[in-house]
């Protein structure tokens, strides 16, 4: 583990004396010293002088064991909190140690003023539990070394299947020595990986055609395209489409663009949005290149930050064009696409031109790149910057545009070494902008503590019991909002406006008032449609649905709702655009993809919420928080503009001004706030050195732990070696375009010939859940989803029983009746059977699969195999099953306590019979909570989990650098280790040549494997607190114990021939069912580490003080000899001091 082990117990007295006590210096202080002298300073206490270790420095804790050491009470506060000055002064001068950790009860009763303390000294502090930390460097959340109720598991398995599969792993390795010296070499195993991951798709096949013969066919096409170009232009279509499009501001600057882009080899563009940018730019240089008979040789390609918009500006630019779409112009997003040979401007996703790059470093072909949006500050846009600007000095002749919708063009043009900036003015109508204030002064509405709350499913009360609680604390917003009120510019406001903004709740999105400014809004407003920003597609769905029961906004007959989100089907996506009948108002229910990618021309009213639904990266933790968190100022002036497209327009900010005035200029970056596994995967496909050196090119560079975290866990899958190099799993990853994790299991899938349960789960996991929650159905929805777990305590057996019975209901011809009484998505299913043909072809391309689907999924049904293939991926999202009484716990390394989603399957169990849960996806909403998880085996976890180590004990195994501590029979211990080392390397045998049949080479491995994850029935147990012994130092003080000699009856006897009374004995029943026990000897105390029983810790305590009565320095004696024999040597001593007092 990465934090050492706490120490149990320190001594209590430390010699300050450079020479170390020998025996008789012991003896001589113990005999000299008269019982009348008890009393007197010669009593030994535990501890006045607190010792440090080389890392941590632990206290004795004197709750775990409520003796009286002193003949004082405990030190007060203010005496505890200076000996803390004391302690923290010497951390900070020490070089060694890194951080201070007690379990002393006094210091957690004054932990809020030693953090304060150690706040104002540059420390960092954190209670776990029970112990108090202060340390030099910032604390996660949860530390597991400092747990001490963390899982430990005591595996058992049947005896007779331990026997079976010893005898098939015996059978496989003498095999396997019999053929050693028939060695198979393949020599295209490095080819295939090669050119499978080097495919190319979209290659031209004309790039085969000799070079003049090619110059004259792009010369006639160039000449085809002018034609076809000059006849639309003067056809009367083409002329009234001119005439709309010379009205936009961007063609006053065509010219001048024209220009800039002939002369620089980048350029950045900034325009408000409805400038013109996004369309006309691309157009206006292919038109111009098809007018001088350069159109074939143009190749544009335009990116867009998503889907929707990628396809809709492509539609759009090819009407403009009065052509189909999919000739000159066409997309391609994930899934989708519509292009041809005859494509000269493509309008993709960021991660298509990726892709590409990754098998294309040169973008051979292109001409021209427009990144659009790219203020939005995307990790993929991001990240593509960084790869062209690396581009274009071996691509001299590419030209590269950058177009944002923001004024922050200047950081743009600084990071490609001051590239020349344009700027075009757009026009928009006046739009005014009401805040929080002015909305509840011109509604009257009227706010309080009972009409905010958002949620109107089961959770309500709840949700109303946690906000209507008093707050311990005001926060900051809160703050802000008080001095408003205290202002004189807020005196023109009624009194009813500002009672109502002094109950405001900074964390509610407040649905009732965003229902009464649409009432408001449709009643006494003129025509116009209205686009409400909102958090996310849960919020979406909860306001739909609360205003399809209003009286007024829900009736289809004044009111047209359309919602717009990511995940929108193609057929969906017209109906935002689309005007609505006569005396209808339209109102669209978008999240912030609608501030720029899209743009509704009828829109007249905004209502902005003021947040956006955004995963954030806790980098410490290791953990993505998932929050609705407050828009940056120009994401609030980007979603004003959208008024103002058509006429003057009305803004509603359901926020304060002065609130607005706090937030941030511009919006963090994804770079800075998302885990980094997939980039740093794709970023080594670029055959770079380092990871972190390449990423300290992007425009802001992210945190070097969260690098650190990416390159650790693409580490421990295996995709990288310890020199951060591809490995052949990593090559195979690196072609599949999805999370490394998914694509891991895949590839598991493939190998372990169970590929088609696998392929649905990782094509579902890829995409939105298709099991849908209505708010006011969710218990039915629930249910059905149960149905298909089928008590198999996995929601990924779940989504494969759920496609499989779609596919079954679609030949059947009853696929929208199985989906709505199942309360399934048929857009999600439908992208979930694309995915699956996308992923087949990849896997069949690189070689894993073969054409024959029957080969594929011999061991299909073998379910238990499956869990272990969903292992093998999901690793290392583990967590324990910890069973209590009336209710279960689960754990993880890097958080502690989770909770597991409403909507998964294993949320509705009492009790789960496996002991682990592996899980994709883990977020921190306000608790950390993990969703879409599969129970499995211990066999499973160590066959299919990480890397497994022995423990310091026969039996003993570790996993996760020790987290998971693994006890069992030290017989069993050598079979996981030498089964789960040979599965290994066959699996790497595979990787490396995937033509090889290892179900055939390595048969009866494959069937040892097969046996004990079919037959583990999870019959071992949690334990907690079992200690991880040491091996036996001869120098320790377990000599005291050895050849049966009995420690207490030693030390009795010592005492008595001394001439002292007997030694007394206390103990102390912990809270770990241990126990501890003190001895006493002439005001002496010392004490003994935690034992089973109340003789155990008798007898450790005998041995803690005939340890001090020995202590002799290590110098003393040379190495070779044998221990001393502490009875005869202690004997004799003391028999002669008797002696020579008789005399």
């Amino acid at each position: 583990m990465q934090n050492p082990k706490l120490r149990g117990l320190l001594l209590g007295f430390n010699f300050t004396n450079a020479r170390t006590t020998t025996l008789f210096d012991s003896l001589l202080f113990l005999l000299t010293n008269s019982s009348s002298s008890t009393s007197s300073n010669a009593r030994f206490c535990l501890p006045k002088r607190r010792r440090f270790c080389g890392y941590a420095a632990e206290q004795f804790s004197d709750d775990e064991y409520e003796c009286d050491f002193e003949s004082h009470k405990a030190s007060s506060s203010v005496a505890n909190i200076d000996e803390w000055k004391w302690k923290l002064s010497m951390l900070l001068r020490s070089e060694n140690d890194q951080e201070i950790v007690s379990r002393d009860k006094r210091d957690r009763r004054d932990y809020e003023q030693i953090s304060n303390l150690a706040k104002r000294m540059g420390l960092y502090s954190e209670m776990y539990g029970k112990v108090v930390v202060a340390s030099k460097v910032p604390l996660p959340n949860y530390r597991p070394d400092l747990d001490d109720k963390r899982p430990q598991r005591e595996v058992v398995v049947p005896l007779g299947l331990q026997r079976r599969v010893e005898g098939l792993l015996q059978e496989y390795l003498d095999r396997l020595q019999l053929n050693s010296g028939k060695v198979r070499k393949n020599s295209d195993d490095v080819n295939s990986i090669d050119q499978a991951e080097y495919l190319n798709p979209d290659e031209n096949p004309d790039s085969f055609l000799d070079n003049s013969v090619m110059e004259k066919v792009l010369q006639r096409r160039s000449l085809r395209l002018r034609n076809m170009q000059r006849a639309w232009q003067e056809s009367p279509e083409g002329k009234k489409m001119m005439e709309f499009r010379k009205s936009l501001p961007a063609f006053k600057e065509k010219e001048r663009l024209l220009q800039a882009i002939a002369r620089n080899q980048v350029i950045v563009i900034s325009g408000e949005t409805g400038c013109g940018k996004t369309t006309q730019l691309p157009q206006y240089i292919l038109e111009s290149e098809i007018e001088t008979g350069r159109g074939a040789f143009c190749s544009i390609i335009c990116t867009q930050p998503r889907r929707i918009s990628a396809m809709a500006v492509a539609e759009r630019v090819s009407a403009e064009r009065g052509e189909p779409l999919g000739e000159t112009v066409g997309y391609k997003v994930r899934l989708e696409g519509m292009k041809g040979k005859n494509t000269h401007l493509l309008f993709c996703t960021s991660g298509i031109l990726l892709r590409r790059l990754l098998s294309d470093r040169n973008l051979n072909g292109i001409t021209h790149v427009f990144v659009d949006e790219i203020h939005e500050r995307g990790m993929n846009e991001d990240f593509l910057l960084i790869v062209l600007k690396d581009l274009l000095p071996r691509r001299r002749d590419l030209r590269l545009i950058l177009m944002s919708a923001t004024l922050n063009a200047e950081l743009f043009s600084n990071y490609f070494g001051g590239a020349p900036k344009i700027h075009i003015p757009g026009f928009t109508y006046p739009v005014r902008a009401h805040f929080l204030e002015d909305v509840l002064e011109f509604t009257g509405y009227k706010l309080t503590s009972f009409n905010q709350i958002d949620d109107y499913g089961q959770e309500k009360m709840w949700k109303m019991q946690k906000q209507l609680a008093p707050r311990k604390r005001k926060n900051q917003i809160t703050a802000l909002v008080e001095d408003a009120l205290n202002k004189p510019s807020f005196e023109n406001y009624s009194s009813r406006a500002r009672d109502s903004l002094a109950c405001w709740m900074p964390d509610c999105i407040g649905f009732n008032l965003i229902e009464a400014v649409l009432c408001h809004t449709c009643r006494k407003e003129r025509p116009g449609a209205v686009l409400v920003f909102m958090t996310g597609w849960e919020d979406i769905s909860c306001l739909r649905d609360q205003l399809k029961a209003h009286p007024l906004l829900g009736d289809p007959n004044r009111v047209l709702l359309v919602t717009c989100h990511g995940s929108m089907a193609t057929s969906e996506q017209k109906l935002i655009f689309d005007k609505p009948p006569p005396n209808v108002r339209k109102i669209v229910l978008a999240t912030n993809m609608a501030e720029a990618s899209i743009t509704i021309n009828d829109i007249v009213f905004v209502v902005d919420c003021g947040k956006a639904k955004e995963t954030t990266y806790d980098a410490l933790n290791n953990t993505p928080c998932l929050l609705p968190s407050w828009i940056s100022q120009a994401s609030a002036r980007q979603r004003r503009g959208r008024a103002g497209r058509v006429q003057p327009g009305e803004c509603y900010h359901l926020y304060p001004r002065c609130v607005y005035e706090a937030f941030s200029e511009y919006q963090l970056p994804e770079l800075l706030r998302t885990p980094l596994n997939s980039l740093c995967l794709q970023i080594k496909s670029l055959q770079v050195e380092s990871i972190g050196e390449f990423l300290s090119a992007a425009l802001q560079a992210p945190e070097p732990l969260a690098v650190q975290n990416a390159v650790d866990f693409l580490k421990m899958v295996r995709a990288l070696d310890e020199k951060e190099n591809l490995t052949n799993l990593g090559k195979f990853l690196s072609m599949l375009p999805v999370d490394p994790k998914l694509g891991k299991m895949l590839i598991m899938g493939a190998i372990f010939r169970c590929f088609d349960p696998v392929l649905t789960i990782v094509s579902g996991l890829s995409v939105r859940d298709p099991f849908l929650l209505p708010q006011d159905k969710k218990d039915l929805a629930g249910t059905a989803k149960s149905r298909f777990s089928a008590k198999d305590y996995s929601d990924h057996m779940a989504l494969v029983r759920a496609y499989e019975g779609w596919k079954d209901a679609e030949r059947e011809g009853s696929a929208y009746e199985y989906c709505w009484r199942n309360f399934l998505s048929v857009q999600t299913l439908q992208a979930i059977h694309s995915l699956r043909k996308q992923f087949s072809f990849i896997l069949r391309e690189a070689g894993l699969v073969d054409a024959d689907a029957g080969s594929n999924n011999k061991l299909s049904h073998n379910q238990s195999l499956v869990r272990a293939v969903i292992c093998s991926g999901l690793f290392p999202g583990i967590a324990s099953v910890v069973h209590r009484e009336t209710s279960m716990s689960f754990k993880t390394m890097d958080d502690g306590q989770v909770l597991l989603y409403a909507n998964s399957v294993n949320a509705r169990y009492q009790t789960i019979p496996y002991p682990w849960l592996v899980f994709g996806e883990k977020v921190k909403v306000n608790t950390v909570f993990i969703r879409d998880s599969t129970g499995v085996s211990d066999s499973i976890l160590m066959l299919f989990g990480g890397a497994l180590s022995c423990g310091v004990q026969a039996g003993h195994l570790k996993m996760l650098q020790g987290y998971i501590d693994f006890f069992m029979d030290s017989s069993l211990a050598e079979c996981y280790l030498k089964l789960k080392e040979e599965l290994d390397r066959l699996i790497q045998k595979k990787l490396q040549d995937p033509s090889i049949d290892i179900h055939k080479e390595g048969k009866y491995l494959m069937l040892a494997v097969q046996e004990l994850v079919s037959g583990d029935l999870c019959e071992g147990r949690f334990v907690f607190g079992r200690e991880c012994r040491k091996p036996k130092d001869p120098n320790d003080n377990s000599r005291f114990a050895r050849d049966g000699t009995n420690p207490k009856s030693l030390l009795q006897t010592l005492l008595m021939r001394a001439g002292h009374s007997p030694p007394k004995y206390k103990t102390k029943h912990l809270k770990t069912n241990e126990f501890r026990a003190l001895v006493e000897f002439k005001g002496m105390q010392f004490v003994g580490k935690p034992r089973k029983n109340k003789q155990l810790a008798e007898r450790d305590a005998a041995i803690e003080a005939l340890a001090w009565l020995t202590h002799t320095s290590d110098n003393s004696r040379d190495e070779d000899d044998s221990p001393i024999d502490v009875t005869d040597n202690m004997l004799k001593l003391l028999g002669k001091r008797r002696r020579s007092k008789r005399r």
